[in-house]
């Protein structure tokens, strides 16, 4: 009897627990159902989103590399306007030059007419005037050519006259000529002087060479240009070291 009463219990407590997780699982049902549904409506969500997000990237990567090479094309534009402007400015440079020189022969030209025209010449006679003043300047240059050729004779002429006559001739210059040390050279004793044929110095002339009115040196003309000699100094008579701007005078002037 105790066994049937301890079954019976069993099994009543037993319905009672089924029924019991039973009504729990049907409370929880609706619960886990909904919230399936709402992870999937969200994963669903969150997919399409990404989808859209992709779209986006890639458009905003299409669009980046359009603006990029949009940049380059402006930038090659820009360099291409600033070479055509470089090269116009140039040009604007280069006519602006043949403006003012175009001007100043103008300038020149309407000058020319105004002196031209101040004279009261006619056109042959400046043609004429322009004539005689060739002919003048090509006889003037004929006779500085005999001059030259003429003061070369006489001085050839003098060095052989001092051969002739010995060491002891004294070739006589200028008493007024006076020059200075242009260049000096040490290791070969010799000078370079501001005088020369133009002065009156001649080959073979000596000099002295003095400083603040003291006696230096003296030296012997060895070859004389146009306004430009070259002197050695005379052995013996070196009694200090010449330098750049030191004084010349003839050794022997022509009393």
């Amino acid at each position: 009897m105790l066994l049937r009463i301890a079954l019976i219990v069993a099994i009543l407590a037993g319905l009672a627990a089924g029924g019991l997780g039973y009504y729990e699982v049907s409370t929880q049902v609706p619960t886990l159902t909904k919230q399936r549904d709402d992870e999937h409506t969200a994963k669903v969500n969150a997919l399409t989103e990404l989808a859209q997000t992709k779209t986006k990237l890639k458009k905003t990567q299409s669009d980046l590399a359009q603006t990029q090479q949009d940049l380059a094309d402006a930038q090659s534009s820009l360099q291409k306007a600033v070479a055509r402007a470089d090269a116009e400015s140039k040009q604007v440079d280069d006519l602006n030059q043949k403006l003012a020189d175009v001007t100043t022969q103008r300038d020149t030209a309407q000058n020319s007419l105004a002196a031209y025209s101040a004279t009261g010449l006619s056109p042959e006679q400046v043609a004429e005037l322009n004539k005689q003043l060739k002919d003048a300047n090509r006889e003037i240059a004929a006779i500085n050519g005999e001059n030259n050729l003429l003061n070369h004779q006489l001085t050839i002429a003098k060095n052989h006259l001092r051969e002739l006559i010995g060491p002891d001739f004294d070739i006589k210059l200028p008493p007024a000529l006076k020059g200075k040390v242009l260049v000096v050279d040490p290791k070969w004793d010799f000078v370079v002087l501001d005088i020369g044929d133009t002065e009156g110095a001649v080959p073979d002339a000596e000099l002295l060479v003095s400083r603040q009115g003291k006696l230096v040196a003296k030296v012997i003309l060895r070859t004389v240009e146009k306004n430009r000699s070259i002197a050695n100094i005379v052995p013996g008579w070196k009694l200090g070291e010449p330098i750049e701007g030191d004084e010349v005078t003839p050794a022997h002037p022509d009393t």
